[in-house]
């Protein structure tokens, strides 16, 4: 091991029980493949664009003079992702016909109204309006917002969040879901989704900015970007006609109208035995015009086969794609992307090295630079309706997103959704034979496990791990990145980086990915996990 990686092993005390790893990631390389991707050369790495290309290329070109396979489809190094854009083109027109008479609403500063579905005009004419709750369907915690009601071509309000945020101690609800750590089932991406399984018409998600996490003018300001989603097979069945949000106090006035109050149906909604309530009189119709067009994009897929168990797969993941070219901040409207996410397929690479260099695991090992993440988590999401190796016999997905440049070690490793599987134990046992501890999420509110690249996966249900180091609340390292670079071209790469601290955190995923290799047991979800049912489903492929 190399004399200055000794020195700061031991400024944090890591030296004396770092378990024995018969190869140690190079800060050096981490660094050099993060400069190279994030290089104004790559462009901001944008989807659909020359970045990709060039991104492609070299990743292809650095798995390949690793010595390892290709991963993807037939033999391939790339899986193709079929993704459909649409974007919203000219007015809308919004009116909710009530026993008080017809409202109309504004698109913009009242009601957000779009659609993945593949198609250039959406009308709902005329559907009846139903509060729904929160929209939740969860078994495993005896909660269905539902009760089996025909919400056929209906328009469904409901509200942001879990039933459990914010409710007063001792309330009924409280903890029913994971108090103020927002679950799947609070994410607006989950009440879309969960809207077209009703076979709903419409779904607008109740915006209030403390449910949210961000303020309307958050909503608002990315309104008019496209929206990308996958194709699907049967959009009917996976995506409903109209979806979006509606401010507070709009749907205030919308249930006024309809002799019904906001306040007294949230707290209704609190119950598990909330039924839902369709708004008397009321109607709801739709109409807007969009553009709309399928392109392609590539996952990187490379693979160290399996000595022993050459079916079973150990999946490591980070996403390529940062912003591309957009909007210019002092001039530059490169959006690098160095931090988010360039570290993390440094990190890829290096991981893939590793593994070459070491002794054949016993299970195979994939490595995937994923597409399209900040479009949506796309190349995941597409990888999951789509498979290159079954899900069924993924061990886990070890998902690396953003690794901080520098020469301090955390002693603290952040758990993004902690709590949900046995994969957690996994990285708890090894970061605690480097001395080092996994402490809670700092910011569970804001649903950090369900906005990156292994939640796809999870839903269709492989078990996650998502620890990051730095990123601990308090770091001043992190919280100047987040509040200053994140998101914006300011997120560069420069000429007094260093990596010696990632190298380190590199070396703990590599031996936690190593131990579940070679290991004949499956990481299972904990108990309660939104997606302990899916993984069920495919146990027999397991034994």
């Amino acid at each position: 091991m190399r004399p200055f990686r000794l020195a700061l092993l031991a400024s944090v005390a890591l030296l004396a029980a770092a378990p024995a790893l018969a190869q140690t990631a190079d800060p050096a390389r981490l660094n050099e493949h993060t400069r190279v991707l994030a290089s104004d050369e790559f462009e901001g790495r944008g989807v659909a664009t020359p970045g990709e290309e060039k991104t492609v290329e070299y990743l292809v070109e650095q798995f390949r003079a690793l010595g390892l396979e290709p991963g993807g489809p037939d033999g391939s190094w790339t899986q193709t992702a079929q993704l459909s854009r649409t974007q919203q083109s000219g007015p809308a027109t919004i009116v909710a016909k009530t026993p008080q008479g017809e409202m109309r609403l504004e698109r913009g500063p009242e009601v957000l109204v779009a659609s993945d579905r593949p198609v250039e005009r959406i009308t709902v004419t005329d559907a009846p309006v139903v509060f729904a709750g929160y929209g939740v369907d969860a078994p495993e915690r005896n909660w269905d917002d539902f009760k089996g009601m025909d919400l056929k071509d209906k328009v469904l309000l409901v509200i942001v969040n879990d039933p459990d945020f914010n409710a007063p101690e001792g309330h009924p609800v409280a903890d029913r879901f994971d108090g103020r750590a927002m679950t799947f089932y609070g994410r607006w991406t989950y009440k879309f989704e969960e809207a077209a399984r009703q076979g709903a018409a419409g779904v607008l998600v109740i915006h209030d900015d403390e449910g949210a996490g961000y303020g309307w003018s958050v909503l608002e300001g990315s309104s008019t970007a496209p929206d990308f989603d996958i194709v699907r097979e049967n959009w009917a069945a996976e995506r409903v006609p109209a979806q979006g949000w509606i401010q507070s106090p709009v749907a205030e006035r919308l249930l006024a109208a309809a002799g019904l109050d906001l306040a007294t149906l949230r707290e209704q909604a609190r119950s598990a035995d909330f039924r839902p309530v369709e708004l008397p009189g009321t109607t709801l119709s739709i109409d807007f015009g969009q553009t709309h067009a399928n392109i392609e994009s590539r996952n990187v897929l490379a693979r160290v086969p399996g000595a022993e168990r050459p079916d079973e797969t150990v999946l490591y993941g980070a996403h390529w794609d940062a912003y591309g070219r957009a909007t210019p901040v002092d001039g530059d409207d490169i959006y690098n992307g160095a931090v988010d996410n360039a570290t993390g397929v440094a990190a890829l690479l290096e991981l893939a090295r590793l593994f070459k260099e070491g002794a054949p695991p016993e299970r195979s090992v994939v490595f995937a630079a994923w597409t399209a993440e900040e479009a949506g988590l796309l190349g995941a999401e597409y990888y999951a309706a789509n498979p290159v190796w079954p899900l069924e016999t993924t061990v886990a997905n070890i998902n690396i997103d953003s690794l901080l440049p520098g020469t301090e070690i955390s002693p603290e490793i952040v758990v993004i959704g902690p709590g949900k599987s046995e994969t957690e134990q996994w990285l708890e046992r090894r970061a605690a034979e480097a001395g080092r501890r996994l402490i809670p999420d700092p910011a569970p509110h804001a649903g950090g496990f369900y906005r990156s690249d292994h939640f796809p996966l999870a839903k269709k249900g492989v078990p996650a791990l998502f620890g990051v180091a730095g990123f601990t609340g308090h770091n001043a390292a992190s919280a100047d990145y987040v509040a200053n670079r994140y998101h914006k071209p300011s997120d560069e790469w420069t000429r007094d980086w260093t990596m010696d601290a990632a190298a380190v955190d590199v070396d703990l995923l590599y031996a936690v990915g190593r131990d579940m290799a070679d290991s004949e047991a499956w990481p299972a979800w904990n108990e309660g996990a939104e997606f302990e049912a899916a993984r069920d489903a495919s146990a027999a492929a397991r034994e």
